[in-house]
């Protein structure tokens, strides 16, 4: 049985009781897979930014720029603080570097298989 949030590795030369956590990475990559999102990544790259000028823009109504927020903040990639009525909104770069990571590691070991299986390293026979 596979849990979304958790991987049994069962491959070659990976014992069968190793478990890889993807909920963090998963949660990262679903705030990073849209447009609107990496703008407003974008646009605090430069620091904090109150809603209002979000808003302006992206031309977007307020409870849409709210759901792309949201996501962000629950991934972990924004924080946000109120002053009076109007929110500010931060970019969290070590949730950033945590996304690179996870995208490194993945390229390492894609790299380290990348030679053509011979009989001798071949898993399923």
């Amino acid at each position: 049985v596979l849990d979304s949030s958790r991987l049994l590795v069962a491959s070659c030369g990976v014992p069968a009781t190793t478990t890889l956590d993807l909920a963090r990475p998963a949660a990262l990559f679903h705030a990073l897979s849209d447009e609107t999102r990496l703008g407003i990544l974008h646009l605090l790259r430069d620091g904090e930014h109150c809603v209002c000028d979000l808003q302006d823009a992206f031309g977007a109504a307020q409870s849409r720029l709210s759901y792309h927020l949201r996501v962000l903040r629950d991934a972990g990639l924004v924080t946000d603080r109120k002053e009076g009525r109007w929110s500010y909104y931060t970019l969290v770069p070590a949730a950033l570097g945590e996304a690179h990571d996870a995208v490194q590691a993945l390229g390492a070991a894609a790299a380290r298989r990348g030679r053509p299986p011979t009989a001798a390293n071949r898993c399923c026979g």
